[in-house]
């Protein structure tokens, strides 16, 4: 089973976010669970589901504020082991080109 998730972890400012979010990304490290980040979140993959709660938990925690706001979506299809690469090469093959544009 893969268990794949975005994250989405940041404190309530007007400034930048980049280290507050550095320091979430950072946490990740110690768990068992592949990632890549955006300019919008991280999907994460894992083949535990309690692993994925542990390692969002701890990115939470990683951002210093007085306020964190966190957002954590799950796509655990239990029927199938899909990571996410091949959830976006079905998107691509769908549309016949990558699923990027580039400006």
């Amino acid at each position: 089973m893969t268990v794949v998730a975005f994250l989405s972890v940041a404190p309530a400012t007007d400034e930048s976010m980049a280290s507050e979010v550095a320091n979430a990304v950072a946490a990740l490290e110690e768990f068992d669970v592949t990632y890549e980040t955006t300019p919008m979140g991280t999907t994460i993959e894992t083949d535990d589901i309690g692993e994925l709660f542990d390692a969002a938990q701890a990115a939470h925690e990683a951002v210093d504020g007085d306020r964190v706001g966190t957002f954590l979506k799950i796509d655990d299809k239990r029927t199938t082991d899909t990571d996410a690469a091949a959830k976006v090469e079905a998107v691509e093959a769908e549309l016949g080109r990558e699923a990027r544009r580039e400006r």
